[in-house]
């Protein structure tokens, strides 16, 4: 006898949840790992390179503040707490040994890691919660800045110069991630490290690190509907271009300042009153707001005769006394209209999760991604920072 259909796609749903379990993921994590380059030579290897990538990622796991803490409290429990019975650690090398096995792992041997947690996430239903407008998942960029000293620095080091002599070392990253309107998590993609490229004698900025990661990651997640979010610094041909050429959607914040030419089409449209209007009042549980909506289709985005046409979206929300409590507003590729203004702007007002549910999160919230947990001479920074962010 066949089960009702509603009773077969449950049992499909819990499957297909079934086949993606945190068990899953570490052991895919500890394959990944056990292709971390080692470096030594000789009879030095009472601890193994998953050993030490172990012992460092658990730091972040436990929200540990320092790898002092962490070694303190392992030895409080005798390795047996939570995090140490999920990786099976009963031990982990000393902190300098940590820091000097994984400063020669480049963090790219673990950006496989978040493909398989997309993936995982997408099979099993999870992002469905997660689309918005035009079924696509919305994307956030941002850059952040995880380190600074006038001291410690290395080769991959940003380095700005100051007038009286001293020097900024920084290390800096664009950090995409999956967020939704009305869902307070996101998902972290692969980040994007600002740092010297070779063959450049320019820094390396936010803007080129952005164009890196859709070369690089943009054919992996087209399939699956996306739409990249980010402020103004995105908001330029160049980047734009780049996204339509990859089939990539796009609603990016688009400042007067920084758009003149779109803006001044948009003057002499509203001399001509052809600029569409949506207005809505919304009673808050205090107070009542009014919601104006602007829109315009087919706008050049710069001055010059190759450049691409956006469409461009505004709100502006006021107190009944006129007093404006927010405005912004965004460039998109989508075609804007009276049913969908609302909802692309709220998309595109998304962005701002990258930096509360993420990044203000990975700095204030114990993962401690500002505090120094060691530096090395090549790639340990940066390294640390991806396992926060896995």
């Amino acid at each position: 006898m066949r089960l009702p259909e509603q009773e077969e796609n449950r049992i499909l749903l819990e499957r297909k949840h079934a086949e993606f379990t945190f068990d899953k993921v570490i052991q895919f994590f500890r394959q990944t790992i056990s292709a971390f380059p080692d470096r030594r030579i000789g009879t030095n290897t009472s601890y193994s390179i998953e050993d030490a990538a172990l012992g460092a990622f658990s730091v972040f796991f436990t929200q540990s503040p320092s790898f002092l803490a962490f070694q303190s409290a392992m030895q409080q429990t005798k390795g047996k707490n939570n995090a140490q019975s999920l990786f099976g650690l009963t031990q982990i090398p000393c902190t300098n040994h940590i820091k000097s096995l994984m400063d020669e792992v480049h963090p790219s041997y673990v950006t496989p890691v978040f493909k398989y947690l997309f993936d995982g996430l997408e099979k099993s239903g999870h992002l469905d919660g997660f689309r918005s407008y035009d079924n696509n998942l919305l994307v956030a960029f941002d850059g952040t800045q995880y380190f600074a000293s006038n001291t410690i620095h290395c080769d991959n080091c940003s380095r700005k110069h100051h007038k009286n002599g001293t020097v900024t070392y920084s290390h800096s990253v664009v950090t995409p991630v999956i967020v939704a309107p009305e869902n307070n998590k996101v998902i972290a993609l692969q980040p994007e490290f600002i740092t010297p490229q070779d063959g450049h004698d320019k820094q390396d900025c936010e803007n080129a690190a952005a164009k890196r990661w859709i070369d690089q990651y943009a054919a992996e997640y087209q399939p699956f509907g996306i739409t990249v979010l980010g402020d103004d610094l995105y908001c330029k041909q160049p980047i734009c271009k780049k996204l339509l050429d990859q089939e990539l959607d796009f609603i990016l914040v688009c400042k007067p300042d920084s758009h003149k030419t779109l803006y001044q089409w948009l003057d002499e449209l509203d001399a001509m009153q052809t600029i569409e209007t949506v207005v809505e009042k919304r009673w808050t549980g205090k107070t009542h707001e009014i919601d104006t909506y602007r829109f315009a289709n087919k706008l050049p985005l710069r001055d010059s005769e190759n450049a691409i046409d956006v469409n461009w979206c505004e709100l502006t929300t006021t107190l009944p006394d006129g007093k404006i409590v927010y405005k912004n507003a965004f460039a998109t590729n989508f075609e804007v209209s009276k049913s969908n203004v609302k909802q692309i702007v709220k998309d595109g007002r998304a962005r701002w999760k990258v930096e509360n549910e993420n990044n203000n999160v990975l700095k204030n919230r114990g993962y401690n991604i500002e505090h120094n947990f060691g530096h090395g001479n090549k790639h340990l920074s940066s390294l640390l920072l991806t396992f926060t962010t896995c």
